[in-house]
């Protein structure tokens, strides 16, 4: 199973959105981008709203048959580990392995040894082909890299081997995802990382490093551009020369998690692929369910009214659902609004507050983080949030496709 060059991960907290996101994809066809959608779904976003990995396998199988989708696409199981793959085993064709934290914990010194003398014929001036000037490495710059990434990558084929042991060589997609930790991997620990997983024998097809800024949920890029710029052009040759070097799958690629609505680095993005030929796998799961939410408050009546509860009870258990993505967050209490002032807002001024569009005053990058993960909220109205939904399908869709194929899919390959 070969991922293709580009491809896209779409998916949705409540299972319902898959036809509008696919129809993005489609649109992005006619116009000669071509994408390959990859459903996900993590492990705590199906605890969660109480789905199983089967419900995103059927939402996939069943929205390709509807819409008569030609091509390859996936189901990844997300930010997985050892703990929890078993669940996924049966339904997805594509594995994230979330070793983030295991990074920063040391191997034994016997394998980081073996690590260094196998690996110690790059020390001194490494050129890589794309960069201009050298990297100096030395033998203890390679046994810094393997303390602080090795264990990481041996947690990677321990997850890797059972999923193999289940569904058989080269029947699945391998991402080895390193992207939640608090410090981003140079490009010369990509290098030596990618070492790693070829050393471990893990025939990954993407991976997640960290990027410096700060990637967090549901809003723009937090950084200086032109630094994230030079480092993911270094990163792609890295990739490049990694794959020969190494021995690791020709299609190896650069995957960028909460990938969605970065888009002052869009730009950056595509002009990087298009110069280099490199392929991409961007992530974009979560700004769907926000979609959802616009087009509920600015269909009026019950929608609005679900989504003014689903504020006023985000913001009452703030620190419980921030709790869990703190990495990825960046909210400034004193500039949420009050419930009781949203309670007197109509369908277009929360919509406004909460569509991811800098240039209308409105627009309040808090109040959408925070909303952002208060999926929560909506997973435990049940039946009222998805009747909702239902009711107001033709809005929702709408805006999930929109917010996919302009804002996202054109910025990055336009």
């Amino acid at each position: 199973m070969k991922l293709e060059k580009y491809s896209f991960g779409i998916g949705d907290r409540f299972g319902l959105q898959g036809k509008a996101q696919l129809q993005a994809i489609i649109k992005a066809k006619r116009i000669g981008i071509n994408l390959m959608p990859v459903w996900n779904k993590s492990f705590r976003e199906h605890q969660i709203v109480g789905t199983s990995p089967d419900d995103v396998r059927n939402e996939a199988d069943d929205t390709v048959k509807a819409l008569n989708w030609p091509e390859s696409y996936y189901v990844d199981a997300d930010h997985i580990g050892l703990q929890n793959v078993d669940a996924f085993l049966e339904a997805s064709d594509f594995f994230t392995l979330d070793v983030a934290d295991f990074t920063g914990r040391p191997a034994s010194q016997k394998d980081i040894k073996g690590f260094v003398d196998k690996y110690s014929q790059y020390a001194g001036t490494l050129e890589i082909p794309g960069i201009t000037t050298g990297y100096e490495v030395s033998r203890s710059l390679i046994e810094q890299t393997a303390r602080k990434f090795l264990l990481a990558i041996k947690e990677a084929a321990r997850i890797y081997r059972r999923i193999e042991h289940v569904k058989g060589e080269d029947n699945f997609i391998t991402e080895v995802s390193m992207d939640e930790t608090l410090e981003a991997q140079t490009p010369v620990e990509l290098f030596f990382i990618l070492a790693a997983i070829s050393h471990e024998n893990i025939p990954a097809q993407t991976i997640a490093p960290k990027f410096p800024g700060r990637f967090n949920k549901g809003v723009d890029y937090v950084g200086i551009p032109e630094q994230f710029k030079k480092e993911f052009r270094e990163n792609l040759a890295v990739l490049s020369h990694a794959v020969r070097e190494f021995d690791l799958p020709q299609n190896l690629k650069l995957s960028i998690h909460s990938g969605s609505d970065k888009f002052s680095i869009y730009k950056l993005i595509g002009r990087s692929l298009r110069k280099t030929g490199s392929g991409i796998h961007i992530k974009t799961a979560g700004t769907t369910w926000l979609e959802e939410l616009i087009g509920l408050s600015e269909s009026g009546d019950e929608g609005l009214a679900v989504a003014k509860e689903i504020y006023r009870l985000a913001l009452d258990r703030k620190d419980e659902l921030c709790r869990p993505y703190v990495a990825v967050l960046d909210i400034d209490s004193s500039r949420l609004p009050s419930s009781d002032e949203v309670d007197t807002w109509d369908g277009p001024t929360y919509g406004a507050s909460l569509r991811h569009n800098p240039s209308c005053e409105l627009y309040n990058p808090h109040f959408r983080q925070l909303l952002h993960v208060g999926f929560k909220i909506a997973a435990e109205m049940g039946d009222r949030y998805l009747k909702a939904l239902r009711a107001n399908e033709e809005t929702v869709s709408r805006h999930v496709c929109e917010n996919l194929f302009e804002r996202h899919i054109k910025r990055l390959f336009l």
